[in-house]
């Protein structure tokens, strides 16, 4: 009796001992479970892209790259045919050829025909002047005689002041005929000559225009119209990612900013090129925009945080960094 009651109580306490040892797993369990894990900081790759434009409307007649192409600067990337450019440029031809015309007129003056009749006429008038002279003269002898009226004395006297007023009028003709036009004439033809060729040279900057080059070296990332589409001027054709200006891009709370700065040094690992570890430099730190980023007080418990953007440049450059791949933060350098 003795002995059975003795293996009860060693039972009893085998049990006892396995149920508090169960307890112990569940709680250590239990424990590892509920630990809070450490905030992740996650972001990504971004690049600077550039927009491909034109100031011509026009058709698309030729896209020269693709997507996923490599471009280097300057390389002509699309060309825009526009019949409008090509009607204003012959529009301006003409204009330009119209006004050198005028200013050759007023700078060497009239023909040698126009100047040989304007001298005949010029001559002419000499005679006559010098024929109606020795008539006033005679008349003028006979007045003072008192031998003629003075009605005819008058009459003789009129034609005489015309005779010199035509050769004055045929002189004045000759001289202009010879001389050319005035100068405030000749400045004018010059002005419109000189602003022809502004308008032909404004109309064949536009032909540059018509062929696009890349702003930068890069990748193109996305091309918009097709060949043969219109575009509107200042229209984007295509933009172009400069693999050379690349940075990573966080959305951090503000409860986790602490010991982030600008220059503040990051850690980061980039998961698709193999975990390889890259360090950054902070350059820019801003919040974002709070209807998308507040946290209410009832999720913390403590205040309403908000999301600041933290943006970070790799110190160095990394071979095979792509926009859009993830960057993990270690921890502060």
């Amino acid at each position: 009796m003795d002995m059975e009651q003795k293996n009860k109580n060693y039972s009893l306490v085998f049990g006892v001992v396995a149920l508090i040892a169960v307890i112990l797993v569940i709680a250590v369990i239990g424990y590892f479970v509920s630990k809070p894990r450490p905030e992740v900081i996650q972001g990504s790759a971004e690049a600077n892209e550039y927009r491909v434009s034109g100031m011509v409307p026009g058709r698309v007649a030729d896209l020269m790259v693709k997507e996923g192409m490599r471009v280097n600067k300057g390389d002509t990337v699309v060309y825009i045919e526009s019949q409008q450019v090509m009607a204003k440029l012959a529009q301006a031809n003409a204009a330009k050829a119209a006004a050198a015309a005028q200013s050759r007129k007023a700078q060497n003056g009239a023909r040698q025909e126009q100047i040989t009749a304007a001298y005949e006429l010029y001559q002419q008038a000499l005679v006559q002047e010098e024929v109606m002279k020795k008539s006033f003269d005679r008349i003028q002898n006979l007045f003072d005689q008192k031998v003629v009226a003075a009605q005819k004395y008058d009459e003789v006297k009129a034609k005489y002041d015309a005779a010199v007023a035509q050769t004055k009028a045929a002189k004045s003709q000759y001289d202009m005929a010879v001389n050319g036009a005035r100068e405030e004439d000749k400045a004018a033809a010059a002005a419109l000559v000189s602003q022809a060729n502004g308008a032909v040279q404004e109309v064949e900057s536009y032909l540059g225009e018509m062929y696009l080059t890349a702003p930068s070296d890069g990748v193109v990332s996305a091309t918009f119209p097709k060949v043969g589409e219109l575009v509107g001027q200042g229209s984007p054709i295509m933009t172009i990612m400069d693999l050379n200006d690349i940075w990573f891009t966080f959305n951090i709370r503000e409860d986790y900013l602490q010991g982030i700065n600008y220059g503040t040094e990051l850690s980061l690992t980039i998961p698709a090129l193999g975990n390889k570890q890259v360090a950054a430099t902070v350059n820019y730190m801003a919040v974002r925009d709070s209807y998308a980023t507040w946290k209410a007080t009832k999720e913390t418990d403590q205040y309403d945080a908000k999301t600041f953007e933290v943006r970070a440049v790799p110190t160095e450059a990394v071979q095979g960094l792509l926009p859009g791949m993830t960057a993990l933060v270690n921890n502060l350098k």
